[in-house]
């Protein structure tokens, strides 16, 4: 067989985009296939078997209308394009979340595509609610809160609160962020699925919860109605109310439903019961209206039937999945909370070894100023031993010399004495001498005078003895025969004498006068130069007493 030949065998195909909550994947569609084909190859691909809750919508004309599953996806009124868009969404709503959504991956898909309801305002939430579930979505997007890695502003690319909450209170994104993390705070230990499930169920039970709002007419004259379509029933509401329905029609309470062009008739299960009739704006509306009904009794009879054995294997795959993730879990929490015990014990290791190194470093650094402390004060005593020795022999020294000085004070009081003693000694020799100067002078004075009256009695003697002699010799010459010889010779050689013992006594006088004198003199000089040398002593002294005092 030919490439060409198998190039004209192979099918057909279009492409459409399918477009989830949170992703988007594009198919090659054979031309036969119907909306069931298309709708089951994407179920396959997400790994849904949960499958009656979903459908494929698009939108034309500006309407929102449903793939219908029994019917070619080309010969349906969409979009013409390529690829074909599709969303894949939640067509249907579960009573009770956590009893009727088994798989995780549905929960996922409603938890995003209720989130989404939620932040567009199709939802209407309270503010402390929204709050309450916006800090459900960031626990099941990040995980338990870490103080340490979620730090403030990690919020801030976040669509967490929807924009009339943000509108209605003059809060800043920071505080908004705080409100949510001291929720978040809380959920610690909470897993992805279980953080999904609680937003789900705390969704669930606000009034515009899965409900599908369609502008109805109660009669001709259009008065404004709303129709509200949901898991438990069909609600009629007020324009301007969508949170109090104004009449109610449980499933359970509903015989039969049909429309004529675009009027279309709720009949009650009692017949005495008024027959209810509206009419919508177009003929799609109606058939759209017909479809969710259908799908949301269908449901609603199911959930009150025995399930079936897939929906029990289902419930049974869950429980075991739920208990398995359970343990999981639980061995996760374990493993954490021995890996956080583990961390905290490291941190705390670390702490104390980083505590320990430090007091390691701050003994080491303490060891080395001990050291160069001791060094420093070795150094230092070797320094206060010198300077003590130094002290001690300058003690000493001062000792000595204070000694010294006591004995030189002593000496110099003695000596000051002595000197005092010797200078009013010499100041009696001075008196004395002075006294015996005068007496001296004037013996000298007397022995002058006596000296002068001898020398003036010798003189007179010496001319009365040559006198006597001239004239006894002129008497002798005239008459020598009348002497005898020897009485000649004997007065003659007695006045002889007598004149050299009175020349004699004279000279003696003379050289003991002028031997005094010298000695006078000689005792004198003496004098003065012990004067002197008292003096020079006496200053001396008072120049040491005046150095002995200032050491003092």
């Amino acid at each position: 067989m030919s490439i060409r030949g198998l190039k004209k065998k192979q099918p057909k195909t279009f492409k459409v985009k399918i477009i989830t909550v949170d992703a988007e994947m594009e198919f090659s569609c054979e031309m036969k296939w119907k909306g069931k084909d298309l709708f089951d190859l994407v179920c396959r691909a997400l790994g849904l078997r949960e499958t009656w809750f979903f459908g494929l919508q698009y939108t034309i004309k500006g309407m929102c209308t449903w793939l219908k599953m029994d019917k070619k996806v080309l010969d349906q009124e969409i979009p013409k394009e390529d690829p074909i868009s599709f969303h894949f969404l939640a067509k249907f709503y579960p009573e009770k979340v956590e009893e009727e959504l088994l798989q995780e991956i549905t929960q996922h898909l409603f938890f995003l595509q209720v989130k989404k309801q939620i932040l567009d305002e199709e939802i209407y939430c309270s503010p402390e609610a929204t709050v309450l579930l916006a800090s459900y979505a960031v626990q099941a997007k990040y995980g338990d809160y870490d103080p340490n890695f979620h730090e403030p502003g990690f919020l801030a690319h976040d669509e967490l609160l929807p924009k009339r909450v943000l509108r209605q209170y003059q809060l800043t994104a920071e505080m908004w962020e705080e409100k949510i993390t001291a929720w978040y705070a809380e959920h610690r230990g909470i897993a992805r699925d279980e953080a999904e499930m609680n937003y789900l169920k705390i969704a669930q039970d606000l009034e515009m919860y899965g409900v599908n709002y369609f502008p109805i007419a109660q009669n001709k004259n259009h008065t404004d109605l709303l129709l509200g379509v949901d898991a438990k029933g069909i609600h009629i509401y007020s324009i301007n109310n969508r949170f109090s329905p104004n009449k109610s029609f449980e499933w359970s309470a509903i015989r039969n439903i049909s429309y004529s062009e675009k009027e279309l008739t709720i009949k009650p299960l009692d017949k005495k019961a008024e027959v209810f009739k509206f009419f919508s704006s177009q003929l799609k509306v109606n058939k759209l209206i017909l479809q969710l009904c259908i799908g949301n009794h269908d449901l609603f009879m199911r959930r009150r039937k025995v399930d079936s054995i897939e929906i029990q294997q289902m419930k049974a795959q869950a429980r075991e999945e739920k208990a398995r993730k359970k343990m999981e879990n639980q061995r996760l929490a374990r493993e954490k909370q021995l890996r956080e015990e583990a961390e905290r014990a490291k941190e705390e290791l670390e702490r104390r070894l980083f505590q320990l190194e430090d007091e390691a470093r701050q003994a080491n650094e303490a060891l080395l100023r001990s050291q160069e402390a001791a060094e420093l004060l070795a150094e230092k005593a070797q320094i206060a031993e010198e300077e003590a020795k130094l002290l001690a022999q300058n003690a000493a020294e001062a000792e000595q010399e204070r000694q010294r000085l006591e004995i030189t004070a002593l000496k110099t009081k003695e000596e000051k004495r002595l000197m005092e003693q010797k200078m009013r000694e010499a100041e009696l020799i001075a008196v004395k001498l002075v006294k015996e100067s005068d007496r001296r002078a004037k013996e000298a004075e007397h022995l002058k005078q006596d000296l002068h009256e001898a020398r003036e009695a010798e003189r007179k003697a010496k001319q009365k003895l040559l006198d006597i002699t001239r004239l006894n010799y002129s008497h002798m010459v005239k008459y020598p025969q009348y002497l005898p010889t020897d009485t000649r010779d004997a007065n003659f050689d007695k006045g002889s004498i007598k004149l050299d013992l009175k020349d004699i006594d004279l000279k003696r006088l003379s050289f003991e006068i002028e031997r005094e004198r010298l000695d006078y003199l000689e005792k004198s000089r003496k004098f003065e130069d012990r004067l002197k040398e008292l003096k020079s002593e006496i200053h001396a002294l008072k120049l040491e007493e005046k150095q002995s005092g200032l050491y003092s």
